[in-house]
């Protein structure tokens, strides 16, 4: 039966789920949230990040750290996909959007079957001391791996927001899917500004994929898991919002484990698309809007 006891553990647990949903959200909020650009290709490039950090884990190095020094790979990959997808889709014209999802799709699959190529279909999974134990306080444990996404998923939204309204450059990316002339006149260039994002957006990636790879054991496919999820909680913030993605995050988490608890697992992945769907209805400008 339901209890209030259960229902506090699945909130606790809610909330550890819900800061590594927004943590891996991020990118996506930058990319699509900012710079309106359909960035459907999000989770698969998280998925890489996974699989990169299970090959530099294999000489020793802690899975965190194999993230962070990923980051500026990342970084250039994500500002070189951005150009080409400039160059090739948006410079040409208002249909950039609907060419550019085919784009996006399309190297979504490309980055899947490349994956599959290379490691094959069997899951895989890192190793670290945090990875199996947990932390124990009365009757309640607390996973290590789900602490340390909790506690990444803080510094990074923390640390992008304090981007975003403190630098030029994060408050020209804010700017740019706004009023491209007026950055112009400010002595910026959009599409430089919109690479750099970009550029951000997928080197968060890298960090956001070594905890998805903490988390669980992660295939090519995952990426198909996530794709609804990552979307619910930008669309539920509000466009471009960092403290709105994870309390979005959060309220998605905190839903999802309490449905997993009462009703069965069959149907926690209905959640985010039921979510999705009720605040496009509602309120389609999210939580805190734009």
């Amino acid at each position: 039966m339901f209890s209030l006891d259960l229902l506090f553990e699945a909130t606790l647990f809610g909330i550890l789920l819900g800061c590594f949903y927004a943590a891996v959200s991020l990118g996506l909020s930058v990319a699509f949230g900012l710079l309106d650009v359909p960035y459907v290709a999000h989770p698969a490039l998280l998925v890489l990040g996974s699989y990169c950090t299970y090959m530099l884990s294999g000489l020793g190095i802690d899975p965190i750290l194999c993230g962070v020094l990923l980051m500026p790979v990342f970084f250039i990959l994500g500002m070189l996909i951005y150009r080409f997808y400039y160059e090739t889709f948006e410079k040409r014209g208002s249909d950039a959007a609907v060419r550019g999802l085919a784009f996006f799709f399309g190297l979504a699959f490309i980055v899947e079957v490349c994956l599959i190529l290379v490691f094959g279909v069997d899951q895989r999974t890192v190793r670290a001391s945090y990875i199996g134990s947990s932390l124990e306080l009365g009757d309640y444990r607390f996973p290590y791996r789900m602490l340390v996404a909790f506690v990444i998923a803080i510094g990074l939204t923390w640390a992008l927001t304090i981007y975003f309204s403190k630098t030029f450059n994060g408050r020209a990316i804010k700017a740019v899917g706004q009023d491209e002339g007026a950055l112009r006149l400010m002595g910026a260039n959009p599409v430089n500004i919109k690479q750099l994002a970009f550029g951000i957006a997928t080197a968060v990636n890298a960090l956001a994929g070594a905890m998805l790879i903490i988390v669980g054991p992660v295939d090519p496919a995952m990426d198909r898991i996530y794709i609804g999820r990552t979307f619910c909680v930008v669309v539920f913030a509000g466009l471009g919002s960092m403290s709105g993605t994870l309390v979005a995050g959060l309220f998605l988490g905190i839903s999802e484990s309490i449905v997993l608890m009462t009703l069965g697992a069959s149907w926690a992945p209905a959640v985010s698309f039921g979510l999705l769907l009720l605040m496009l209805g509602i309120r389609p400008q999210g939580l805190f809007g734009r």
